[in-house]
């Protein structure tokens, strides 16, 4: 894969941040508000928690990534590996598409891929709540290696991206550089929660950060289309 290409999974990393803060700011806000009513954690110890969440959520992704991108090399072996690419590309840009769309609330359709993900975490979410409360960042870790299985549409974009990266290494630094995108705007939320919340829900910022995400998937499916048009 390109470099090209993990620099624009780490920017609609960034970009679809006014998603992550919808999606997982609650969850984010919960627990640093936890740890700061707990006497048994120093707030100086806050950001190493918030760390920590977001590091095994991260790490989460990028086994997701593998995953998916072994999936992606088992598929070539049995097809046209430029062929598959090129089609997988083209699928994970109409979904980043309709991600751009949902994050600008122009369009909400991918809420139903989000509740059939639901299905999974409801058998994540007792588990990950036994962990509660977190007192230290190895419990933190293990949260978020939980949370990381959250459904999110954006997530799911991505990961069907990471199919066409045909290999397990190349899926997992795709999510990787995906997961490092949304890190600045979860953390901020867990410092800054009640600013960062009132700020993205602002339509001027959503309909931005979509645009982007949207001029994203324009971009991908152009090079998917060119690349048909080329066999």
């Amino acid at each position: 894969m390109h470099e090209f290409t993990y620099i624009t999974a780490f920017t609609i990393g960034l970009m679809g941040g006014v998603h992550c803060v919808g999606m997982c700011g609650g969850i984010v806000g919960a627990l640093s508000f936890a740890a700061q009513q707990n006497k048994s954690v120093k707030k100086t110890s806050l950001f190493t928690l918030l760390f920590a969440y977001n590091f095994g959520r991260i790490f989460s992704y990028s086994i997701a990534g593998g995953v998916m991108g072994s999936v992606g090399w088992m598929l070539a072996r049995w097809t046209d590996i430029h062929n598959m690419q090129i089609t997988l590309q083209l699928i994970a840009g109409i979904f980043m598409l309709m991600m751009g769309l949902y994050i600008s609330g122009w369009w909400m359709g991918l809420v139903r891929l989000e509740k059939m993900g639901g299905i999974i975490w409801q058998y994540i979410q007792p588990v990950a709540q036994k962990i509660l409360p977190v007192n230290t960042p190895l419990q933190a870790v293990s949260l978020g290696l939980l949370w990381g299985w959250l459904p999110c549409g954006l997530v799911y974009s991505v990961l069907i991206w990471a199919v066409s990266a045909g290999s397990f290494q190349q899926g997992a630094l795709l999510m990787l550089c995906f997961g490092l995108g949304t890190l600045p705007n979860l953390l901020a939320m867990g410092v800054f929660a009640n600013q960062l919340k009132l700020f993205v829900q602002k339509q001027m910022v959503r309909y931005m950060a979509g645009a982007m995400v949207i001029l994203f998937a324009l971009w991908n499916i152009a090079l998917a289309l060119n690349s048909m048009g080329q066999g």
